[in-house]
């Protein structure tokens, strides 16, 4: 049976925002590492990746919003300060000082990790009859999968 947030178990909303929270921790790291290359990137591929990198980290930050106002709705605090957002997140910082390809491979990972977390949120919402997270969370699966698939691109040389 579907169940409104309100209306859920607390052990049941308990694994939900786990799950939530952990997302947004990774999103955030990931929001600020795509920001940090869209300023420092170089090379013959300046353009596309500046432009890429921007659209990932317009994209993340929508995506905070979401996760965030997901762990509101559960009546669940929201959390949202960076030095917690990094003790939590697997995905970890960069200092910005690589070449265009390294860039590539690391943001390429991350986004799979991403995928992956919100992944193992949309089983756990379901299990849960949380269709909304579980909506919401497939939503930002796609998104993920699509940047994955931007970034592998880049770093292919012949045609698949």
């Amino acid at each position: 049976m579907a169940l409104v947030a309100a209306k859920m178990e607390p052990t049941a909303k308990e694994e939900i925002v786990e799950g939530l929270t952990q997302a947004l921790a990774e999103t955030a790291v990931e929001t600020m590492k795509a920001q940090n290359f869209h300023w420092n990137v170089t090379g013959m591929a300046f353009g596309p990746l500046h432009e890429l990198f921007q659209k990932m980290y317009e994209d993340h930050f929508e995506g905070q919003d979401f996760l965030a106002e997901r762990i509101k709705a559960m009546d669940a605090h929201a959390e949202g300060r960076f030095s917690v957002f990094l003790s939590r997140s697997t995905i970890t910082e960069h200092d910005g000082k690589a070449d265009a390809k390294t860039m590539i491979e690391i943001l390429l990972k991350d986004q799979e990790t991403l995928s992956s977390t919100l992944s193992a949120l949309a089983a756990v919402a379901d299990q849960h009859g949380d269709y909304a997270t579980n909506d919401m969370a497939t939503a930002r699966i796609e998104a993920h999968d699509k940047f994955a698939w931007m970034l592998r691109a880049h770093l292919r040389s012949n045609p698949a």
